[in-house]
Parts: C-alpha cells; sequence; structure tokens
C-alpha cells in the first residue's frame, strides 16, 4: 500500500516546470498554483490577454489541496450562511448560495471547452443520516438548504436512499443535485496547462518567503508587480505575520483496489453521486474514474505550531480507521484492498468564514479560507478576484465574502489544546450517539460553540 506521495490523485509525481529564473517584473504576481491562484490567472488572462501574469508555487501546480481532496465540485457554502446573514442580509447570503450552484456547472463549462478532461459527472450528493441523531440532523439541514433556496432537494427514505446506494444501517437521507463527482488532480493539472498555454508563466520549484505591497520575493528572485495575490490556502501559516490567520486543518483519504463489476452490482452506484453523512467525525466519499472507492475524514485534525504534513504520509492508525468506517457503511467491499492513503491541509478561519479581498492602495489581494469547501468556491472566489483587480463592479463582488474579515486564532498552545480537545469531543458525541440518543448530542453542541463552527 502507499502512503503519501501526494495523493492517489496523481499517477507518479509530475514533473515540475522550470523555477523563476530570476528577478521579473510583471502587471499580476498571483502565489500558489492550485486551484485558487490558477483560475484568477485564467480570468485574468481572459479578460486582458495583455497582463503579464507571473504564478509562483513552492513544488508544483496542485501539490495543496486542489491535488489532494476528494473530489466533491458542490454548490456547499464555504461558511455559515445564518451567521453571514446576520452581518450583510439575507438576500446577499441567497445570491452567494447561488452563485455557489452556477459555479458547478462554470467549471463543468470551462472544462468541456478547454478540453480538461477531469472525470466529471454531476450525479449529485446523497447525504445519509446512520442512527436517530444523525437523521435530526439530515432533516434540519434539508429544510435549511430550501430555506436558501437551493432547488431540487429530494428526501429519500430508506428504501429510495438503496436504490442510489446499498448502505448498511441508513436510517434516512437526502439528495442535493448541486454537486459533481471530478479527479481534482485531473482538473488542476488541466488547469495549469490550459493557463500556460494562454501566456501565463508559471514557476515550480519557487517558495514565496515574503509578500509585501508590489513584490513577492524568492530565494531565486523577486517578482515586482503593482498587483499581488495571495492563494496559498492551507499553507497560508508559514508566510511572515499570518502564523495565526488562517489554522491548516488536516483531512486524511484511503482509496481501495479497483472493485470488481459483480461487487459494483451489490452496490449500485450508478449515477456516481459524492457520498457524506452526518455524523460529527463525518465521511465524505466518491467512486472514482477507475472503479474504486475514495473516502476521507478527519485523522490528526490539526499539528501544532501550524505545521503542515511531508507529502501527504498519513499514520498507520488512520488509515486502519478510515478502512474500518468504509467497510462499516458498505460492508460489500469487506474483502477489497485499500491501495493508497494520504492527507492534505485546509485553510480554517477563526469564524469559519471564506473571504475574497483586493486593497486598490496597496495592490494587495487574496481569497481563501473554504473550510474544506473549496472545489467549487476557488472558482467564484477566482471570478471574483479577477472583477476586484480589473476595477469592475458585478453582481459578484456585491457577494458577502468580499471584504469579510476574520479575528486571528489564538496563540499555541490554546489552539492546538482548543482544535484537539473539539475533535475529542466530537468523537464522544458521536459514541453517545450511536448507543441510541435520540437528538444531537450535547457533547458536540458545545463544541460547536466553542469553536465558532456552523451548525
Amino acid at each position: 500500500m502507499r502512503n503519501g506521495e501526494i495523493s492517489h490523485w496523481f499517477d507518479g509525481l509530475p514533473t515540475p516546470r522550470a523555477p523563476l529564473p530570476g528577478s521579473r517584473d510583471a502587471d499580476v504576481c498571483i502565489v500558489g498554483a492550485g486551484y485558487t491562484g490558477l483560475w484568477t490567472a485564467y480570468y485574468l488572462k481572459k479578460a486582458d490577454p495583455s497582463l503579464r501574469i507571473i504564478v509562483l508555487e513552492a513544488r508544483f501546480a496542485g501539490f495543496g489541496a486542489s491535488g489532494r481532496n476528494g473530489g466533491w465540485l458542490s454548490g456547499l457554502v464555504p461558511g455559515d450562511r445564518e451567521r453571514m446573514a446576520r452581518q450583510y442580509g439575507r438576500d446577499g447570503v441567497v445570491a452567494w448560495q447561488r452563485a455557489l450552484n452556477e459555479a458547478v456547472d462554470e467549471v463543468i463549462d470551462v472544462a468541456a471547452r478547454e478540453g480538461i478532461e477531469a472525470g466529471i459527472v454531476k450525479g449529485g450528493t446523497l447525504e445519509v443520516a446512520r442512527n436517530r441523531a444523525q437523521a435530526g440532523r439530515l432533516a434540519a439541514a434539508a429544510a435549511a438548504e430550501r430555506s436558501w433556496q437551493v432547488d431540487g432537494i429530494a428526501e429519500l427514505s430508506k428504501d429510495e436512499a438503496a436504490q442510489r446506494i446499498r448502505l448498511s444501517d441508513v436510517v434516512a437521507a437526502y439528495h442535493n443535485p448541486h454537486c459533481a463527482r471530478i479527479q481534482p488532480a485531473a482538473l488542476v493539472r488541466g488547469l495549469a496547462d490550459t493557463v500556460a498555454a494562454l501566456g501565463v508563466d508559471i514557476y515550480e520549484r519557487s517558495p514565496v518567503l515574503e509578500i509585501a505591497a508590489g513584490r513577492a520575493v524568492t530565494p531565486r528572485g523577486t517578482v515586482s508587480a503593482p498587483v499581488v495575490l495571495r492563494a496559498t490556502e492551507g499553507f497560508t501559516a508559514g508566510l511572515p505575520g499570518l502564523k495565526r490567520r488562517w489554522l491548516p486543518m488536516n483531512s486524511s483519504m484511503i482509496a481501495t483496489d479497483p472493485i470488481p463489476a459483480e461487487v459494483w452490482d451489490e452496490i449500485g452506484w450508478q449515477c456516481r453521486e459524492t457520498l457524506g453523512d452526518t455524523a460529527h467525525g463525518f465521511f465524505y466519499a466518491q467512486r472514482t474514474v477507475d472503479d474504486r472507492i475514495a473516502i476521507g475524514g478527519r485523522s490528526v485534525p490539526y499539528r501544532f505550531g501550524s505545521r503542515t504534513d511531508r507529502d501527504g504520509q498519513v499514520p498507520a492508525r488512520t488509515i486502519a480507521a478510515l478502512t474500518a468506517t468504509l467497510r462499516t457503511v458498505l460492508p460489500q467491499v469487506a474483502g477489497i484492498g485499500i491501495a493508497h492513503g494520504w492527507c492534505g491541509v485546509l485553510a480554517v478561519p477563526r469564524d469559519w468564514e471564506a473571504t475574497v479581498d483586493f486593497d486598490r492602495g496597496s495592490g494587495l489581494g487574496w481569497a481563501g479560507g473554504y473550510v474544506g469547501h473549496g472545489v467549487t468556491a476557488t472558482n467564484l472566489a477566482a471570478r471574483t478576484l479577477a472583477d476586484l483587480v480589473l476595477g469592475r463592479a458585478t453582481p459578484l463582488t456585491e457577494l458577502p465574502w468580499v471584504g469579510h474579515r476574520s479575528k486571528n486564532w489564538e496563540p499555541e498552545p490554546l489552539r492546538w489544546l482548543g482544535v484537539r480537545g473539539m475533535y475529542l469531543a466530537y468523537k464522544a458525541a458521536d459514541w453517545h450517539e450511536g448507543r441510541g440518543r435520540a437528538r444531537t448530542s450535547p457533547i458536540a453542541v458545545v463544541a460547536d460553540k466553542i469553536a465558532g463552527r456552523p451548525h
């Protein structure tokens, strides 16, 4: 079994592009060649082909979360809609939700237009509950989606859910049509090739040591530009002055060996829906392009001092825990081996709200803090950031996450203790609910309030 090596989504590590060959001038410098940085370069270059755009990347395009995630191209909001509505008004949040749902189709359309083959199948998401407390949260979640004018939400009985995927012990489910299964690394690598073909200079193996007004400094030289955009997501804490801005939260995944056709006949899953549950220590899964199951969840949720992983390596106990979860919900795969385990980091602001911002005076901008819901949100953020840089007032620049500011995380050891305590509480809450409790465990309610997480 492979462990780390970035993720299963890469068939071996890609050959990096050339590094920055010395100091350069540009009109726009983007730090980070993940989804946010590459989508921003794409839309800026499409809007104004004369722009000289440089993208700087510490390793290679897609090294971070863009090449390691669960492959959910979904309309999930990277934040708490109720809290954002209290701050900015309900109409703005409804517009934000609609824009995210529309962004799912925007990514699909661009991929088709640019010839990016990313295994995209828009089968929606199946969310399931496996005990009474989870079923209560599931019903509340379905009602909330409707209240935010998300169309097409279908609540399903146990039998109706089984017609889609034959999972064990399902009590209730709902289907949300606003999601597509993707192969995430194929999308980010295809996007990088597309952007490069448009004339954007992507320099890999070029870590940025400092971002300041008018410049991005690397060991190989400085890029001078009137506009410098930060798109570093889970690696933001490694930049000077930003250690407490966003917390790098860990998420882990495993992928099975290829599953034979006769086992798929037992499972179903013909529409390639993404799959998740409403446990506090939730899982997320997909049927992959190569007919495996990839499933993820929290492992070591946070490393002391905002440290990040080493090329995606995960502890054996994490692989064992995810394997046990998979074989519990889908006992049909009990005899299928595990081919690969890996992990990555996602950025979490203190209030769990993503943001897009651009300061015209300094020329500095940024987008991120997607709290694990970034595959689609990066596209919307990039289009918004492009409009802000170009000085265009559009419906996107009026969305409530534009200019939103979150306070910093607590210093160590408080944030390590807090995050570790939160996930221990969620584990205890799932145990509590699994013993037959009808409502959400008060342990989880208290943990949510302390952490500031959306309910």
